[in-house]
């Protein structure tokens, strides 16, 4: 017979054992993951086989639900260099997986599609090759899929539109073909959807133009063709569709008007035609594990048994341990969770509206991760937000909410202002690179409070008046976010992938790139048009003057489009920060010689800056002289003693005599004889008619 305390062992170990059998296994699980990750072992080295991956800070990048289960995996921007491993479909309490901004290579594991409660799969910016697993289009609770900036390959898994929950779904950037599936327009919840820059081909489904909540669809850089829907009209600029040649439809600028030859591409597979496809099997996945589940009954023992009062105390006690013992994890979880935030959490706060709360890490590692705490602080309000009674606090919400950004999205995106990310740094402001959450790349600046003007209604005065600067010519800003904990401002600006016009100049070897004659021109009408557009000759908004144009603000895109930065940017700082820039603006020849006397900047001061500019463009140097130009365009001797010499002579000689004699005029010493951007422009036009 069974001694009570013999009893009473085996059942404490029993239960014991089966509560921690499932965080043991999960830790082999993780090891496992480590050992694929990061086969050099040179990142993950927290993770050991002694710790307790739900224990706080001993797993770097882990978090652990109520059950001590594994539900949040943030591993971004860690270097890590090894492949996703298939036992990651294991943890199948896994929320979110965080791997983006990284160096994996091999396939997308197709036991991804194992993990029923994941929201949130960020896999972009690495080296995946290989297909889209289609049976990742099963998990009902995904809201969120970033695959972009990888290698992968095959089409579009139509099982996709059975992502009722998905909102956005980022593939851009990527080497797929086929069509789009139309079953994507079956999607209420979808709002971004981002296909660019792939070998995508066909229509563009009438079906997907009706997803209700659509409000960015990008299809740049493929070759779809076809008509395109009408009702996509609705979207307005968040419709790209720049570089399909083979698309017509109607109301759309650059369209060409559909006619009965718009037909399928002769030289690809019509995509809706099945017989010019290869058939796929999917056969189902055989990975439905089995696992122990622990019932309150499995020690076979019922109340009728426990009629002996040793084997009653004996079982009482095992009740109250087991007590305390869910108690005490409870308080555990509670305390935890209070402390950190798992990245699902911070991903359901997105929504761009509090700009008042000071972030701090829980630690400051390589990498790092959504586990932060949050700790509210008072002070520097430029946005009006901690004032109930002040008018700026109501227009701050009617003009600026569709452009707030919250502080943990920012982090997110620059990895928390990771070297890596940096672009540029001076004693003003920093400016980062960063992968916003919808997949987007963003140059984002941060500029200290002491740097920005201390009287906050006319801080906010600055910020309205760049949030109504919109041309095609100007850097787009696309929102901003003010930290009083952090005493920061961030100014969120789309990317401009190829550098600035100053990297083009003093171009000395092969290994510089050379820019050909009509796209110099073409760059010279860009700066031209943006500065037309701030000097407010179209009476849509206030004129403005840039005041601190230079080859260094000119940015330029995939096709050499020039983009003009820190428009408006001095109606935030402070006096003498603008005074400081605008000495190396004058440093660099591009300051008007009237502001030496007057101190006032006028248009003409801009358009002295783009005469510069302009010689800089034709001569391909960043030090010119004015007194060269002048001889060499008076003797005609332009090719051999001004234009740049990399050119080869390619270039009409007479084209380029007139616009060496433009910029001249432009950097004329007296502000009178200057023409203004709208005369510039007419010529510019007169210039482009001729040739």
């Amino acid at each position: 017979m069974v001694s009570p305390l013999t009893l009473f062992l085996i059942l404490f170990f029993f239960f014991l054992s089966s509560a921690l059998s499932s965080s043991s296994s999960e830790l082999d699980i993780l090891l496992d993951i480590k050992s694929s990750l990061d086969p050099e072992k040179r990142f993950l080295t927290s993770w050991t086989p002694d710790a307790d991956p739900c224990s706080s800070g001993s797993f770097d990048g882990v978090a652990c639900d109520g059950n001590r289960r594994v539900a949040n995996i943030s591993l971004q921007g860690m270097g890590l260099t090894g492949t996703i491993p298939p036992s990651i479909g294991l943890l199948t309490s896994l929320t979110g997986l965080y791997l983006h901004f990284n160096s994996l290579t091999g396939h997308i594991p197709k036991d991804i599609s194992n993990l029923p409660l994941l929201t949130d799969l960020y896999l972009n910016v690495n080296n995946l090759s290989g297909e889209i697993p289609p049976l990742i289009g099963n998990l009902d609770n995904l809201q969120v899929i970033q695959l972009c900036y990888n290698k992968l390959s095959g089409s579009i898994p139509t099982q996709f539109g059975s992502l009722k929950k998905i909102t956005v779904l980022a593939l851009q950037y990527n080497q797929l073909s086929g069509a789009i599936p139309a079953s994507l327009g079956d999607i209420d919840t979808l709002t971004r959807l981002d296909l660019s820059f792939n070998n995508l081909f066909g229509p563009v489904p009438v079906k997907l133009a009706g997803a209700p909540l659509l409000e960015v669809l990008d299809i740049r850089n493929n070759s779809f063709s076809g008509f395109v829907p009408s009702a996509l009209k609705r979207l307005n600029n968040g419709f790209q569709y720049s570089n399909n040649h083979g698309l017509c439809g109607d109301g759309f600028t650059d369209l060409k008007a559909c006619t009965g030859l718009n037909g399928p591409n002769p030289n690809r597979p019509d995509p809706t035609n099945p017989t010019n496809f290869t058939t796929v099997d999917v056969k189902p996945e055989s990975a439905d594990l089995q696992r122990s589940n622990c019932s309150n009954n499995n020690g076979g023992c019922s109340s009728k048994s426990l009629k002996s009062s040793p084997l009653g105390i004996v079982m009482g006690l095992i009740g109250s341990i087991l007590a305390v013992a869910i108690f005490g994890g409870s308080t555990f979880t509670w305390y935890r969770r209070r402390k950190q935030k798992i990245g699902s959490s911070l991903d359901a706060m997105d929504g761009r509206i509090s700009t008042e709360y000071n972030f701090k890490e829980v630690s400051r590692r390589k990498s790092s991760s959504p586990l932060i705490s949050l700790e509210y602080a008072s002070g520097w309000d430029p946005l009006g937000r901690g004032q109930s009674s002040n008018n700026n606090s109501a227009l701050s919400q009617e003009v600026f909410e569709s452009f707030m950004f919250n502080l943990e999205e920012i982090e997110r995106a620059t990895q928390s202002f990771s070297e890596i990310n940096l672009l540029g740094k001076s004693n003003v402001s920093s400016v980062y690179k960063g992968i916003l959450r919808d997949g987007s790349v963003a140059a984002i600046k941060c500029i200290a409070k002491s740097s920005c003007k201390s009287d906050e209604s006319e801080f906010l005065k600055g910020l309205k008046m760049l949030t109504l600067l919109k041309h095609e010519n100007l850097a787009r800003l696309r929102g901003f976010c003010c930290s009083k904990g952090r005493g920061e401002c961030f100014l969120i600006y789309e990317f401009v992938p190829n550098g600035n016009l100053l990297q083009y100049l003093d171009v000395k070897d092969e290994t510089g790139e050379v820019l050909e004659w009509a796209t110099r021109v073409s760059i010279i009408n860009g700066i031209a048009r943006g500065i037309v557009y701030l000097h407010g000759e179209n009476g849509n908004k206030p004129a403005i003057v840039h005041q601190n144009l230079s080859a260094e603000k000119i940015l330029i895109d995939h096709w050499y489009n020039p983009s003009l930065a820190d428009s408006g940017l001095h109606k935030l700082f402070t006096d003498d920060i603008v005074f400081s820039k605008l000495k190396a603006s004058a440093a660099m020849g591009y300051l008007a010689p009237e502001y030496i006397t007057t101190g006032r900047f006028t248009d003409k001061s801009d358009v002295y800056a783009f005469g510069m500019i302009l010689l800089q463009i034709l001569s391909g140097k960043s030090k010119i002289s004015h007194l060269m130009i002048l001889q060499a365009v008076e003797s005609g001797r332009l090719n051999e003693d001004f234009m740049d010499p990399n050119l080869r002579k390619n270039f009409p000689e007479v084209e380029a005599a007139q616009l060496a004699r433009l910029g001249l005029l432009c950097t004329h010493e007296s502000s009178n004889q200057r023409p203004s951007m709208e005369d510039v422009i007419q010529e510019l036009n007169n210039l482009a008619a001729d040739y």
